[in-house]
């Protein structure tokens, strides 16, 4: 089963200073219309193949994101399929981080 976390979650993880690692697995598309600050984006067709890009401490939890949280989901269950336990699933995706945690951020 995979972790999940509500943005609210998430961003008081940021906010007390947790290491957080921000991985968007959308398309570069819909990265350039929104993102949270300090993502890394690798869309989930590519994620295969490129996972092996992340730099990711063992005392960091790996929160992954997209739209509205269902290609993340599959996301953090293929990373957590190669071991990387400390993945986790941003439920709501960016669209329930601008409804919930900053409106600043463009939905779609």
């Amino acid at each position: 089963m995979i972790r999940q976390l509500s943005p609210f979650e998430v961003n008081n993880l940021m906010i007390a200073g947790e290491k957080v690692i921000l991985l968007d697995v959308r398309e570069p598309e819909e990265y350039a219309i929104c993102r949270l600050p300090g993502s890394v984006l690798i869309p989930l067709g590519e994620l295969p193949s490129r996972f092996g890009e992340l730099d990711i401490a063992e005392d960091a939890t790996l929160v992954v994101y997209c739209h509205h949280g269902i290609r993340s989901n599959r996301g953090a269950a293929f990373l957590h399929q190669q071991g990387i336990e400390n993945a986790v699933n941003m439920t709501g995706g960016i669209e329930w981080w601008s409804q919930q945690i900053d409106p600043s951020v463009p939905r779609y």
